[in-house]
């Protein structure tokens, strides 16, 4: 049995006023990892940016 498989059910078991809260939390760690992502792309661009911005590069690919 997969994770998935063993949350559900462990979901089945859980009193409807608590669903909320589980859902609530299931949305947090969705928004936590889109964030993440972000975080991860903006510090790539920062530290790719020191190479991208230099004399040398625009003219490697001034011809395209």
């Amino acid at each position: 049995m997969d994770t998935k498989e063993r949350i559900l059910r462990e979901i089945d078991k859980v009193p409807e006023k608590y669903l909320v809260e589980i859902l609530d939390f299931i949305r947090f760690l969705g928004s936590k990892a889109i964030e993440e992502k972000m975080e991860t792309a903006l510090a790539s661009e920062t530290a790719l940016g020191k190479d991208w911005l230099r004399p040398e590069e625009d003219e490697a690919w001034q011809d395209l």
